[in-house]
């Protein structure tokens, strides 16, 4: 069965939209096929907003989100796969979504028997109300 994460970031973008608000994806920068711009992203990160007046010929592919931004002043094209994407929400209100790290980069208990644990929110992986 296909991921369903490039479908509830979607999901969430439009909703986020609908309600007049500022969608922002988080983004692990460090994820193998991501180009952010790399002067930006911090402890790993990245926070990239994705509301029409900020970014052109966006595309929510189920494999990836690409799309041109200015950063800086600088004209730039973002390749993002949809299984770095850590978390999508509104810049206003915080509320939104996050998914479990996945992939090479995911956290692992010291033993590396474990599965992952979910972890605390820090400066860079926000704490989002839950969508009801």
């Amino acid at each position: 069965m296909t991921s369903n994460r490039p479908y509830l970031i979607r999901a969430l973008y439009e909703w986020i939209l609908d309600n007049g608000m500022t969608p922002h994806l988080l983004v692990d920068a460090a994820y193998p096929g991501t180009r952010v711009p790399t002067e930006l992203v911090q402890e790993g990160k990245i926070v990239l907003n994705i509301s029409p007046g900020a970014v052109r010929t966006l595309v929510l592919g189920n494999e990836r989100i690409t799309f041109h931004a200015r950063f800086g002043g600088v004209p730039g094209e973002v390749e993002v796969p949809a299984d770095a994407v850590l978390g999508i929400y509104t810049r206003e209100n915080g509320r939104g979504m996050l998914f479990p790290e996945e992939g090479p980069h995911a956290s692992r208990e010291k033993d590396g028997d474990e599965e992952s644990k979910p972890s605390k929110p820090t400066p860079e992986r926000p704490t989002l109300k839950i969508v009801k």
